[in-house]
């Protein structure tokens, strides 16, 4: 059975990734899309947090610092990407991330094609 977590609004942040891309065009770089997306979610009325740093602890100590490209909502990270495609290795990346937040859902944006790829990534319990 597949995992509903946060459809709603996963379904509005690829939408507004639809947007980016359809006024943009792709393939630019990366930062750019994540730019633009910050520009179309406040449109769009969706908080977010841009380059939120959230720290690695292992045995008390901090030792690293994770930092998502986005997070809408408080709920949903979002990680940008202009690659051929999609891989384990992105998915992984970003259930590392929902780890780290403590959000259930994530989607990967890939802007390098003409066409929007996109991944929703959810926290399995």
């Amino acid at each position: 059975m597949e995992n509903y977590a946060e459809n709603d609004l996963v379904y509005q942040i690829t939408g507004s990734a639809m947007t980016v891309l359809n006024e943009l065009g792709h393939g630019l770089r990366e930062k750019t899309y994540e730019r633009a997306l910050c520009l179309e979610f406040k449109y769009q009325g969706l908080s977010f947090n841009q380059q939120k740093i959230y720290p690695v602890m292992y045995r008390g100590e901090r030792i690293d610092d994770y930092i998502p490209d986005l997070e809408v909502m408080d709920r949903v990270v979002v990680e940008t990407k202009t690659v051929e495609s999609i891989s384990p290795e992105h998915i992984g990346q970003v259930i590392n991330y929902l780890r780290i937040t403590g959000c259930e859902a994530g989607v990967i944006l890939n802007f390098k094609h003409p066409k929007l790829q996109w991944k929703k990534v959810v926290l399995q319990s």
